[in-house]
């Protein structure tokens, strides 16, 4: 099978299987949305569905979160991991947009990345989601998952060798939704310590199906 024809089945299967598949994560605004991203970050969105909530009631623009104490937050996400550091880079983030930005999240992948708690990652998520834009983000689910299908080759050992092999590949209007097929893939079937191959509708293409049992 030529990379082209393994691309195509894939695609082709996720477009029927999953053809609204979108972000797990709740949110109201672009603001929230940033937000839970960066809380995200090794954590699952499970978790961080039950804590924004109370956080938004109590910061739910960049400008109030920008007035917020790093304690106060904190407070709020300490059951999310690494809760200190999120918690800094939060308010920073909030004061930030506020002096720089108006108040608003910038579309700007350089302007995003300058955002305290914002990696490429995170940047990508935003740009895609909340702009539409066609950019792949690469979190642990769909490296592995891009991996285990034979989507990129073993060289590409780094998210952004993965996201440049993905994005080359893949056409250009199916970017945004293939990062969320890719994820709730590897959320829900090709988990990362014991794969469901025997419900997969891909494991006929699949080159590891049924190797990690």
């Amino acid at each position: 099978m030529t990379k082209k024809e393994r691309y195509k089945q894939i695609l082709d299967y996720f477009r029927k299987e999953m053809p609204m598949a979108d972000t797990e994560l709740e949110f109201g605004s672009v603001f929230q949305l940033l937000v839970a991203v960066i809380l995200s970050a090794q954590c699952t969105d499970k978790r961080i569905n039950q804590v924004t909530p109370e956080l938004f009631r109590n910061y739910p623009d960049a400008r109030t979160m920008a007035q917020a104490e790093v304690d106060d937050v904190l407070e709020l996400i300490k059951s999310v991991s690494y809760p200190n550091s999120k918690a800094d880079h939060l308010v920073k983030m909030a004061r930030m947009l506020t002096e720089r930005h108006n108040c608003e999240v910038p579309a700007d992948m350089n302007q995003l990345l300058d955002l305290p708690g914002v990696g490429r990652k995170t940047a990508n998520v935003i740009q895609s989601v909340a702009f539409g834009k066609s950019t792949m983000a690469v979190d642990t689910h769909v490296f592995r998952v891009s991996h285990r299908l034979g989507l990129v080759a073993e060289k590409d050992d780094t998210p952004y060798k993965v996201e440049c092999a993905l994005t080359k590949n893949i056409p250009e209007e199916d970017i945004p939704r293939a990062h969320h097929w890719l994820l709730l893939h590897g959320r829900y079937l090709c988990t990362s310590r014991k794969p469901h191959c025997e419900r997969c509708g891909l494991s006929g293409v699949c080159p590891t199906a049924y190797h990690h049992r």
